[in-house]
């Protein structure tokens, strides 16, 4: 047999073109220092700014500080088990969390992980935690209002669609359990909730969970929890993740609404983070773009214009105040941020005002335009009165004398405090809380004495309730025309004779 040797080569070249090796040129770093959930790597000299790196055990981590040299990286998960010399490969990805409608009705930590003992959530979607607000172009004014079925908020600090609205105020001051009343009035609404916990004891945020478990909202609610045990960068990422989540429904044209409780512990840990990767601080030791942080992320709440969906993302930021100081460093920062506050005062709140809002310095910037014509026409008088009756009731404190125009006013004053009082977890339809503070304005209270005002307002809704009308027309038409106007000064006036008559006849210890 004679072996040529153009066949032989012939094979050779067929074998050389057929051979093919895959190789793998993903850029390996190698960890230098770990500790306080932050690492330093070396030798990714590519790296991009936020992106997700891979650590072994499972642990993932972020390109935070790009230096000369080395990278600064905050590890989530188990990064106890990260030790030095051991390898850090790039992933090629910016830092996203899963988000879709697989997520409602359950609890995730920052990262999208179960928390609730559920099994998997199957979600192929995801968003990057950083997003670029929209711009004044793609945005509509805030003009669609967001009931939180609490009296004293939606007549006198309206909060709109699209909003950001601060609640600021000492610890036990109601803060909390005003935005579990918000997720509550949520229902039949269309809106999402996302309750993020950031710094939280865990048993906290089990109580908000079974309450809204209870209620029936975690059928339209997502909770992510940082609680106070984890390490500061997923504190970090929490409000962040939670905002992604938000944008989900925002962009596809739906509602959400999100809730960040609360931005002085987010501060504080992006103050740890800051200062262990050597970033310079600045004013109480917070690095420089403390504000920079609340503002980029407060800003990605935005009413969509009708062109891009109509979709809205509202943010409920919360703010812990010491001794009520509203003027220090983070407060004042998200405070201008913000389109507004709720500021609850402890003052009030043990003195029996629940919820313990100070009426003079809150404030909601989008006003009368987040509100029904409706609630308009009955609230416009009600900040007024209730400012005198403040004014007056300081002066009324020296004893002196008071004529009777005086004591009028503070006597309708204080019915109208008794009125906006509510009890937690009870939030109330629009169309009640209209008729609730009409019957206060118009004088119909004024003959009722103040401890017996609850009653009375309690006692009112049964009756419209089973009588007649009234609230499905101003449910329907979102507006009090002068022929709706005097059928319900009638229905008042008929309610009062029976409410009096059971005055009368004695039966108002037993009521009451």
């Amino acid at each position: 047999m004679k072996i040529r040797p153009e066949e032989i080569t012939s094979i050779l070249k067929q074998r050389i073109e057929e051979y093919d090796v895959e190789t793998d040129l993903t850029e390996v770093g190698t960890v230098l220092q770990v500790g306080d959930g932050l690492a330093r790597v070396y030798g990714l000299e590519n790296c991009m700014a936020m992106e997700m790196l891979e650590l072994e055990h499972g642990v993932t981590g972020i390109a935070f500080n790009l230096e000369e040299d080395n990278v600064g990286s905050p590890l989530f998960g188990d990064w106890e088990l990260v030790t030095e010399g051991q390898p850090v490969k790039r992933t090629g990805q910016v830092v996203n969390v899963p988000v879709g409608d697989a997520l409602v009705g359950r609890v995730v930590n920052p990262l999208g992980q179960p928390l609730d003992g559920q099994g998997p959530i199957g979600t192929d979607e995801r968003r990057p935690l950083e997003f670029k607000a929209p711009g004044v172009v793609q945005r509509q004014p805030v003009k669609e209002p967001l009931q939180t079925g609490i009296k004293a908020i939606d007549s006198m600090i309206p909060i709109g669609r699209g909003q950001r609205e601060l609640v600021i105020g000492d610890r036990q001051t109601g803060k909390t359990a005003i935005l579990v009343d918000t997720i509550l009035n949520q229902k039949g609404q269309d809106v999402v909730c996302i309750y993020v916990a950031i710094g939280q004891k865990a048993s906290t945020v089990a109580q908000v969970y079974e309450r809204l478990k209870d209620a029936g909202a975690l059928d339209y609610t997502i909770i992510v929890s940082a609680s106070a045990v984890e390490a500061a960068p997923i504190k970090w990422m929490a409000p962040f993740a939670g905002t992604a989540m938000g944008e989900h429904f925002l962009y596809s044209g739906r509602h959400a609404l999100c809730i960040y409780d609360d931005l002085s512990k987010h501060a504080d840990a992006y103050r740890q983070m800051s200062l262990l990767l050597r970033r310079p601080p600045g004013r109480e030791a917070f690095p420089g773009d403390v504000f920079y942080l609340h503002s980029r992320l407060l800003e990605r709440a935005v009413k969509l214009n009708d062109d891009l969906g109509g979709g809205s993302l509202t943010a409920l930021p919360v703010i812990e105040t010491q001794a009520g100081d509203v003027s220090a460093y983070i407060p004042t920062n998200v405070i201008s941020i913000t389109d507004g506050q709720i500021f609850l005062e402890s003052g009030l709140f043990y003195s029996g005002v629940r919820p313990a809002i100070n009426v003079g310095i809150s404030v909601s910037r989008v006003g009368g335009n987040a509100q029904t014509k409706a609630m308009k026409k009955v609230a416009g008088r009600l900040r007024l009165e209730l400012a005198q009756y403040r004014e007056l009731e300081a002066f009324a404190q020296f004893g002196s004398e008071l004529d009777t125009q005086t004591q009028r006013t503070l006597a309708r004053g204080e019915r109208m405090v008794a009125t906006l009082n509510q009890p937690q977890y009870q939030p109330w339809p629009m169309e009640e809380q209209v008729v609730a503070i009409f019957a206060g304005i118009h004088g119909h209270l004024d003959g009722v004495p103040t401890p017996q005002v609850p009653r009375f307002q309690d006692e009112l809704r049964e009756h419209l309730r089973t009588e007649g009308s009234v609230y499905e027309e101003i449910r329907e038409k979102k507006d009090l025309s002068d022929e709706l106007t005097e059928r319900l000064e009638q229905e008042i006036g008929t309610f009062k004779e029976t409410f009096a008559v059971r005055e009368e006849t004695g039966l108002v210890g037993a009521a009451s």
